[in-house]
């Protein structure tokens, strides 16, 4: 794929991350337009992207010039309250979408059960799954890494943590795929029409269904621990307060419908990806698999190469100059994180694969006033992955090529085939 003019990049184009161009784009936006102006259309805003990774920095630590609470996601972009039936959507109540002082306070009600103490806690527990998921295709030859063990995970500790019974946990998963994947085809129940409008019709429909559905569970779940508290994080939750006052069951609805999506979908994908990366790079494999103390290094630059997430988003609320462009109050700016992971200002020989990389101080997990909530469950997580994974079938390999999301939000595997040996 070649460009040479930034003008014609259009990133609402979701066949450049389905077909993994992304980086071959960021890489002529770097040059060219590192702030560079993304025209909407009928539906969609135009936005701000940017693409060097101070730039993100900068937006991230300065919650008073850029906001969250006028929506964090593209392409989209729409104003939380603006959207159809938006107290069904927890997108505007939830910390994610919270700016401070409220924002601070309220993450503080769960940050005990993500602290480096909690997470430690846990390893035994995230072994002891890793164990059984590789237990449930021991003697087979072949199977989907990502359906089977990748996604299995993530998602057991996130429900674990809050409390999920198991026998519900194959609804989270279909639901997180039908409110994160919504722009893909495969997990909308109906699209409308081929044109533009109909798929993006049919994308804010599947979207918009999974979250009634996922904050209609949610509600029967909060009931059911009114009744019968517990040490789960619904429990807290519940009988948490900001500022002497009890949470609204809108703000718990909506830190649980944040807490399940982001707790099991970005790891599965880091964990996918990982594999994948590892697979094309067998020398780096090899110098793993030889030394398995390299994992910690190993984990931070498969979180660098793959960068699970591919942009959050921004609202200036002034007039703010970024590289001698001129952002508008009431503009909004996604910050492309996989861009700034091979910013060549910031990481030497930012495209070749380096276990032993140093310093790696990747953006993969955001930066600042919402820097990755689950971010040391993520590493640990993968982690005790492929320690079990490489210890049961150390020569594992592909056996297809990886069927990819087709989103420019999530930077997903849907499928990947491997033979497991």
């Amino acid at each position: 794929m070649t460009m040479t003019v930034a003008e014609n990049i259009n990133l609402l184009d979701l066949g450049i991350f389905e077909r993994g161009e992304a980086h071959t784009v960021f890489r002529v936006l770097r040059r060219e337009a590192p702030v560079h102006w993304n025209p909407g259309n009928e539906l969609q805003r135009g936005f701000w992207s940017l693409l060097k990774y101070d730039d993100i920095k900068f937006v991230s630590s300065h919650p008073d010039l850029f906001i969250s609470s006028k929506g964090i996601t593209g392409p989209g972009l729409r104003d939380p309250e603006n959207t159809p039936n938006a107290q069904a959507q927890p997108g505007g109540v939830s910390i994610i979408t919270m700016d401070p002082p409220r924002h601070v306070k309220v993450r503080r009600l769960v940050n005990k059960g993500f602290t480096p103490r909690a997470v430690n806690a846990m390893e035994p527990r995230i072994r002891e799954m890793a164990s059984k998921l590789l237990d449930r295709v021991e003697g087979r030859t072949e199977c989907d890494f990502v359906l089977e063990i990748a996604s299995q995970l993530p998602l057991a500790v996130i429900c674990g943590l809050m409390g999920i019974p198991e026998e519900d946990w194959p609804l989270m998963f279909a639901l997180t795929n039908q409110v994160l994947g919504s722009a893909d085809p495969e997990y909308q129940a109906e699209v409308v029409s081929a044109d533009q409008r109909g798929t993006i019709a049919a994308s804010l429909q599947t979207s918009m269904d999974g979250r009634h559905k996922m904050i209609a569970f949610f509600g029967n779940l909060l009931n059911e621990r009114r009744k019968q508290p517990g040490e789960d994080l619904v429990s807290i939750l519940l009988e948490s307060e900001v500022d002497g006052e009890r949470l609204d069951e809108v703000d718990i609805l909506a830190f649980c419908f944040l807490l399940v999506l982001a707790g099991n979908e970005t790891t599965r994908n880091a964990i996918s990806g990982g594999l994948q990366v590892l697979c094309e790079h067998p020398a780096e494999r090899a110098r793993l698999q030889a030394d398995m103390s390299l994992i910690d290094g190993a984990v931070d630059e498969i979180l660098r190469w793959t960068s699970p997430l591919h942009h959050m988003s921004r609202r200036a609320v002034a007039d703010v100059t970024i590289r001698d462009q001129v952002i508008r109050e009431g503009d909004s700016v996604l910050m492309w994180y996989p861009s700034a992971n091979r910013d060549e200002d910031v990481f030497v020989e930012p495209d070749r694969f380096d276990i032993t990389r140093s310093p790696n101080d990747h953006l993969a997990f955001g930066y600042h006033e919402h820097f990755c909530l689950g971010a040391g469950f993520a590493r640990k997580e993968m982690r005790v992955m492929f320690e079990e994974l490489f210890a049961r079938y150390p020569d594992i390999q592909l056996n297809g090529e990886p069927a990819r999301l087709r989103s420019n939000f999530i930077n997903g595997i849907k499928r990947m085939p491997v033979r497991l040996k």
